[in-house]
């Protein structure tokens, strides 16, 4: 798929769809993000970067040129909104690859500069739609980019997974927000534990 030498512009508009702004947060929130570090140490929750970790992990890296295919290919299937795409990324490489709204976003306004796609509002958000020019280039490139990505990725394993990973946090996130400090505490040695013996497992002691 050609490559189209835009450098250094800036990007108007296209914030994760748009007015979303970063609330501070409140000492209720600090101190349970501090237990949330204290338990899960310092990568963070849940469980560090990599395949099932947040979104500095490897998996979340992406050459701008698979973000531009995978827009284009995805629109070639219906218009969507630009965090829609991010999330339908995540779900066709089988969570393998979730590309962030810094490189999706400029990427978008490229595209629209070179009128290969084209913006309408829609509810406050911006809906992204192929041009004629933008088919025709989404035609000559790959179905589907994001499959290398998920290449040799377990879906139903990868969904369990986040699945009690999710629901762990709820757990912990639920006891630091309501729990006495004794409750919080015994919280931390439950997960503090149960990470232990995680690493137990991949070192086969019992």
């Amino acid at each position: 798929m050609r490559s189209h030498g835009h450098h250094g512009q800036h990007v108007h508009g296209h914030g994760p769809e748009h007015g979303r702004g970063h609330g501070h947060c409140g000492p209720d929130r600090r101190e349970e993000f501090r237990g949330l570090r204290a338990a899960f140490g310092p990568f963070g929750p849940p469980f560090g970067p990599g395949p099932f970790g947040g979104r500095g992990g490897p998996r979340g890296r992406a050459r701008r040129g698979d973000v531009r295919a995978s827009i284009l290919a995805l629109l070639a299937d219906r218009p969507m909104h630009g965090y829609e795409m991010i999330q339908e990324i995540g779900e066709r490489s089988g969570g393998a690859w979730r590309p962030s709204p810094g490189s999706v976003y400029p990427t978008l306004s490229l595209l629209e500069d070179e009128g290969l796609i084209s913006s309408e509002s829609e509810g406050g958000k911006k809906l992204f739609t192929l041009t004629d020019s933008g088919r025709t280039e989404a035609e000559s490139g790959p179905e589907a980019p994001w499959a290398e990505a998920g290449r040799g990725v377990d879906v139903e394993a990868m969904r369990e997974i986040r699945a009690a990973a999710t629901g762990l946090m709820e757990a912990f996130g639920q006891v630091f927000k309501t729990g006495s400090p004794e409750q919080r505490q015994k919280a931390l040695g439950v997960v503090n534990d149960a990470r232990k013996k995680l690493y137990l497992i991949l070192a086969d002691e019992h």
